[in-house]
């Protein structure tokens, strides 16, 4: 199987992610993590440009195509393997989030980011994707930190990255709400109840 947790910055996804791979394990799941942009040599060193490096002038199409070449390498080099071995791979966030940030947020047409991310990925997607939601305004109060490049574009941007996630949720079966306001616990229970219904419905990738 594999899961990914998305959401705008501040939600909490780090903490989930931590506890649902927790349970997994419990219930006996092999389980490998990864994050997307990184999770390989090349995928680090891409993520580093396009969250840290202010200083380098990246456009619009640039980024998003940074941001597809960190998932292609992802894939081939970490996830398909590790599917074929019968793990549960669970990916802080994959191509939603491109789609989302850049598209909803950035301005790029949606539709082609997702033609463009199905040939990054080679048509891989996440069997259930956990959506934790809160309005912007309340995440990046949560951000203890000094911001990344995304996180430096303010709230009102990230609200309209909040809104492309709810409109991309109610148009895939495969992204699950969740509140994440709720308390650390709550949301960790509702995370769980719908992994374990996707579990019950969809047989370990090969």
């Amino acid at each position: 199987m594999f899961f990914c947790f998305d959401g705008v910055d501040g939600v909490g996804k780090t903490t989930q992610l931590e506890l649902f791979c927790q349970w997994l394990r419990e219930r006996g799941d092999d389980v490998l993590t990864c994050r997307d942009p990184g999770g390989t040599r090349l995928g680090e060193t891409i993520r580093d440009i396009l969250l840290e490096h202010s200083d380098i002038t990246i456009g619009a199409r640039s980024e998003m195509l940074l941001y597809m070449a960190s998932r292609a390498q992802l894939v081939d080099e970490v996830i398909r393997p590790a599917l074929a071995m019968g793990k549960t791979v669970v990916s802080d966030r994959f191509l939603l989030a491109n789609v989302v940030y850049q598209g909803h947020g950035g301005g790029l047409d949606v539709p082609s980011l997702w033609n463009v991310g199905l040939v990054a990925t080679a048509g891989l997607q996440p069997d259930l994707t956990f959506l934790l939601d809160m309005p912007a305004a309340e995440s990046v109060q949560r951000i203890g930190r000094e911001p990344d490049r995304m996180e430096a574009r303010g709230t009102e941007f990230m609200e309209r990255v909040r809104q492309g996630f709810l409109v991309e949720a109610k148009q895939r079966e495969a992204i699950v709400v969740v509140d994440a306001a709720q308390e650390v616990q709550a949301v960790h229970r509702a995370i769980c109840q719908a992994a374990e219904q996707i579990c019950v419905k969809r047989p370990s990738q090969p």
